[in-house]
């Protein structure tokens, strides 16, 4: 599939912007939705055609897959702002559903779907629920689709491990919400973009669901760590918080944006979120990177 137009949506996030690059890099066009305001934030690539619009809006951008020969939804929060309209449901559900019958409706016959790892029925979390919902309007599309649910995303600009190295830097002790055993894997976003680029061109990626995480899993105290070793640390002191009293405290806390935890990532730290990813580096012929080799690779003593 050399050269084929890409209908993308959220291209303009951390991980959308990484899939852009490697979908370039392997000769094909894009199209990239984008929300008014964020242009500046794109690939920056002149080849990138950008179509102005909102995901959950799908009247003033759906027309705009016609043409395209796949279509990659990467669209998804995690943290609602209710009062402007940003949900889970609206973002992870009802979006993919706008995607879907875009894609059906322009004759698309490909589909690359972004969940989560531990989405699943039942679960605990809204935002598993909903990433779930998303996922099952893919597979009920008749699209030739392909799904991919990751663990954490590491790499330059996350959100995830760049909150940690602030922490690290900054907090002669470092609290941790419960016991710090809970465990990740977390896995670097140049893998996670190589994997959609290559599902492009992989008849046998159709139908399938692959969970991504790292070559290994690490309790949450042992991140901590290796972001420390990371800035040059040798220690990481620890603060932990039993989660039984922090829960009243993020209930009244999280309306406010600058607080860095919800209720429903409170529920989400006391489960794992591990996975066998074997079957993903296989498929697209990929080598797992080590999470200390990767982000020493963008933090480093010098930056501390």
């Amino acid at each position: 599939m050399g050269g084929v137009l890409i209908f993308l949506t959220g291209g303009t996030g951390f991980v959308g912007r990484a899939v852009a690059r490697a979908v370039r890099a392997r000769g094909h066009r894009l199209r990239c939705l984008v929300r008014p305001g964020s242009e500046g934030r794109s690939a920056g690539d002149p080849g990138v055609e950008q179509v102005p619009g909102d995901v959950t809006r799908p009247e003033g951008w759906a027309a705009s897959v016609r043409g395209a020969d796949a279509v990659i939804h990467l669209v998804g929060i995690i943290r609602e702002v209710p009062r402007r309209g940003v949900t889970f449901e609206r973002l992870h559900a009802e979006a993919t559903v706008h995607a879907v019958e875009a894609a059906r409706r322009a004759g698309v016959g490909r589909y690359l779907q972004m969940s989560a790892l531990g989405v699943r029925p039942g679960a605990r979390a809204r935002y598993h629920q909903t990433k779930w919902r998303g996922e099952e309007a893919v597979r009920g599309s008749g699209l030739g689709w392909t799904i991919f649910r990751p663990s954490v995303i590491f790499g330059p600009g996350d959100g995830f491990v760049s909150l940690l190295a602030r922490l690290v830097r900054f907090f002669p002790v470092v609290p941790v919400v419960g016991d710090g055993q809970n465990r990740l894997q977390p896995v670097a976003v140049e893998h996670v973009a190589e994997g959609f680029a290559r599902a492009l061109e992989a008849p046998a990626a159709v139908g399938q669901t692959y969970e991504v995480g790292g070559p290994r899993a690490y309790t949450f105290d042992e991140l901590l760590d290796l972001v420390g070793l990371a800035l040059g640390r040798r220690r990481v002191p620890k603060l932990h918080h039993p989660l039984g009293l922090m829960a009243p405290l993020v209930r009244l806390l999280e309306p406010i944006p600058a607080f860095p935890l919800t209720s429903d990532q409170l529920l989400m730290l006391q489960e794992d979120n591990t996975c066998d990813p074997g079957p993903f580096y296989r498929a697209f012929g990929l080598e797992p990177l080590d999470f200390l080799d990767g982000i020493r690779r963008y933090l480093g003593p010098k930056t501390a």
